[in-house]
């Protein structure tokens, strides 16, 4: 990775303030006057480049093991896909030229284009083949890279279970694990692996080879998959991050440290990645390579690293120094009653297949899982006392009932929310029967309705005090709320759901204490969710194909997939964290899943099915539902309706055919362009 230690002192010292910026040569355009006028005009601006701040840095660069957001930002724009999206949400030719299905043998086939790889100097490395595709799935299905992604491969293409749990029992049995419940693996001369219970009871299972993966290069430009049944998803699936390709060769020698720096990634998409210095800068060039550079309008993308973004973005977007920033709630009437500034104000395009839930943590306590440890609440939260808490079906149900999304979602859309509230965690017109019917129409979803009701919330609360009153708990109850300070308006949301719910719970007693906490601004993720840091928690979740079953993810555990998805749901009631009747919803749950997988051939039973398992996991408040994403308010350069567009995967990412204009958008010509789409 290239570093410039002058530069790297300088811009920490000067925290990227305008001048320093402008110094180090890493804006787009500099100038002392603003840039602001009643027009939205950005004097002087260069309509090649295109630079924003970003003040949380991604955990890794690497497309074939991440699943959050910004991190699937490179693979999104620099490798594409066999398939893609056009602006209104049409599927089209990506690398993939034509394709068919042969239903008898369950087999897709992909004739590929002519297309080169290219290095972080733009430099043709080798052509793009249907060995690309094969080895960065054997990637993906190697278990230590861990990708968050291998479910989505392992559900899906015949074989790749049984490779993959294969090699994570080889893993194990070459490292010497023992479970915690007691289970051991242990290999043989020729590979075989014996894989022990606590009781004794012993499995043995014989090396599997990449071979039986259904994946194959037919040839250089034939690639083909065998499904493990008609998966009515597939083709959507395909603009998701694990079946994109890999240039072989360079994951051969890079392993784990593939995509770790600019020079350790190779690019066939619409950009490349030219230059990515942690909490410094992050930029991508234009492929001229690429297939489809006609259609690739910006020469240069730089995100460039500021831990106060929120604050500096909107000031620098008046001296037109960066071409996007996102005005927050609190600046929002002064842009908006301002002359200079109220015509620089728009939205972002909305992004339909993301939407939000508040999540409890039923496992507050430290555990180990095969390839991560997780720390769990701290002390001074009383994670004990949660424990007991979180298990009683009452408590949930007095949040469930108690909260009001209008609240929450007001401060992020000021100007109306009302479309955006959910009672579900799938959105509306994500996917429908081939009779025409809404998904969030079948099933028990068409019967959930509006939740929140303050008489109801305190008789839930009454009973819940009851029960754990006998159970030794100590009121009020803590709950510790954490938010990420480098998400604007997360920590405004946090306020008022606190003033809102305990005005609701606390009427007459004292039930319960939200403590909101900071976490940080850097992979926070991994700090808080993943780490178990949270008791009560804001997540959210994106479609990553065109499925109810992908809804499904953050929440439902195979019986093997220990530590996997959001809340550790069927670990928990494996290891006794949760139990009676809050464990009966779980498993519930979990087996409605498991016979709704087993519906292919019937889409209406299928989706009955799924919709049937997602209000279960609602009703006994499992997960409570709050939202669609709400489009951020933005001072920006880029018109979002002319990108790719689809209701799943990463899509919505790609700045392939947007233009850089020579002024912000105003809310006009952004409800124009709306409309014409």
């Amino acid at each position: 990775m290239k570093q410039s230690i002058s530069r790297r002192q300088f811009l920490k010292a000067s925290g990227l303030a305008a001048a320093g910026a402008c110094a180090a040569g890493l804006l787009s355009s500099c100038g002392g006057k603003s840039g602001g006028s009643s027009s939205g005009s950005a004097s002087g601006a260069d309509t090649s480049k295109y630079t924003v701040l970003y003040s949380s840095q991604p955990a890794t660069l690497n497309y074939l093991t991440t699943a959050t957001d910004l991190e699937m930002v490179v693979g999104a724009n620099c490798v594409d896909t066999l398939v893609e999206y056009d602006n209104k949400g049409v599927m089209r030719e990506g690398l993939a030229t034509k394709w068919e299905w042969d239903a008898d043998t369950l087999t897709w086939t992909f004739t590929l284009r002519e297309e080169n790889w290219v290095d972080n100097n733009g430099e043709v490395v080798a052509p793009v083949t249907a060995q690309d595709f094969v080895d960065a799935l054997q990637y993906v299905l190697t278990p230590d890279y861990a990708s968050s992604n291998v479910g989505l491969v392992t559900a899906y293409i015949a074989g790749a279970n049984d490779y993959y749990n294969y090699h994570v029992y080889l893993t194990n049995a070459e490292n010497g694990t023992v479970d915690d419940d007691g289970t051991t693996y242990v290999t043989d001369g020729s590979g075989n692996v014996t894989v022990t219970a606590a009781d004794g009871t012993a499995s043995t299972y014989a090396p599997v080879d990449f071979d039986s993966v259904g994946v194959t290069a037919v040839d250089d430009h034939t690639l083909a998959y065998t499904l493990t049944y008609d998966f009515p998803g597939f083709l959507s699936l395909l603009c998701y991050l694990p079946y994109e390709p890999a240039y072989g060769p360079l994951l051969s020698e890079m392993g784990d440290q593939y995509a770790t720096s600019a020079e350790t990634l190779y690019s066939c998409g619409a950009f490349y990645l030219s230059d990515y210095e942690s909490l410094e800068t992050w930029i991508m060039k234009k492929n001229p390579e690429n297939y489809d550079a006609d259609n690739v309008f910006i020469d240069t993308i730089s995100r460039i690293y500021n831990a106060e973004a929120a604050v500096n973005g909107p000031e620098m977007i008046k001296r037109g120094e960066i071409d996007e920033a996102t005005i927050g709630s609190d600046i929002l009437d002064s842009w908006l009653a301002d002359d200079t500034t109220k015509d620089m104000v728009s939205m972002d395009r909305p992004n339909t297949n993301y939407t939000y839930f508040y999540m409890f943590n039923f496992m507050p306590f430290a555990h180990e899982f095969s390839n991560w440890n997780v720390e769990g609440v701290d002390a001074e939260y009383e994670p004990e006392n949660w424990a007991k808490a979180i298990n009683n079906t009452n408590f949930r149900k007095a949040f469930l009932y108690g909260i009001n999304n209008a609240v929450t979602l007001a401060v992020s859309a000021p100007l109306g929310y009302d479309s955006y509230k959910l009672n579900t965690i799938t959105p509306p017109n994500f996917c429908a029967t081939t009779d025409g019917v809404d998904y969030t129409q079948c099933g028990g979803l068409a019967d959930l309705t509006e939740f929140f009701d303050e008489a109801k919330a305190k008789e839930y609360r009454d009973a819940a005090i009851e029960e754990l009153t006998a159970q030794g708990v100590t009121f009020p109850i803590k709950v510790q709320l954490p938010y990420n300070p480098s998400s604007t308006d997360w920590d405004k949301q946090c306020q008022v759901l606190k003033q809102q719910l305990e005005g609701v719970l606390n009427d007459g007693t004292d039930f319960i204490d939200i403590i909101i906490t900071a976490g940080p601004s850097d992979s926070f993720l991994s700090a808080v969710r993943r780490n178990g840091k949270f008791e009560f928690l804001l997540c959210n979740w994106g479609a990553d194909y065109s499925d109810p079953e992908t809804e499904t993810d953050p929440f439902y555990q195979a019986e093997d997939s220990r530590g996997m998805r959001y809340a550790y749901l069927r670990t928990g009631v494996e290891d006794g964290f949760i139990t009676g009747e809050t464990a009966d919803a779980v498993m519930a749950y979990m087996n409605a899943i498991e016979a709704a997988k087993q519906i292919t051939d019937d889409i209406a039973a299928r989706y009955k099915a799924f919709a049937d398992a997602e209000a279960l996991l609602i009703t006994n408040a499992l997960v409570i539902p709050r939202g669609m994403s709400v489009p951020a308010y933005l001072a920006t350069r880029l018109n979002y309706w002319e990108g790719q567009y689809a209701s799943t995967g990463f899509s919505n990412k790609r700045l392939k055919g947007i233009h850089v204009l020579d002024h912000y958008i105003s809310m006009d010509e952004y409800e124009a362009n709306r409309d014409a789409r």
